[in-house]
């Protein structure tokens, strides 16, 4: 699912501008909405190049969107490795 036209976007965001905003939800996790949280971040951006980050990090299953419309982190690497390597403990059944 798209969240935005790429034709649409005038201004494709920065990395460490993303970066910024990944930590900013890590850290804030589950606490704003969407326009919450682009005006609580600690650098100003336009609210479009924010909307192109929360796509991107959306359609990369970095962050959910609950039903009161909070934005949560959900990309935790660390337990993928972690389940991965115990995979032989997990009780398969017949």
């Amino acid at each position: 699912m798209k969240l935005f036209k790429e034709k649409d976007v005038l201004r494709y965001p920065r990395l460490d501008t993303v970066l910024m905003v990944e930590e900013f939800i890590q850290k804030h996790d589950g606490e704003y909405k969407r326009k919450e949280l682009w005006q609580k971040l600690p650098k100003k951006m336009m609210y479009q190049t924010f909307q192109v980050i929360i796509a991107y990090l959306f359609e990369s299953d970095k962050i959910s969107i609950d039903a009161e419309r909070k934005i949560g982190w959900i990309y935790y690497p660390e337990n993928v490795k972690r389940r991965e390597t115990m995979a032989h403990l997990i009780w398969k059944g017949k």
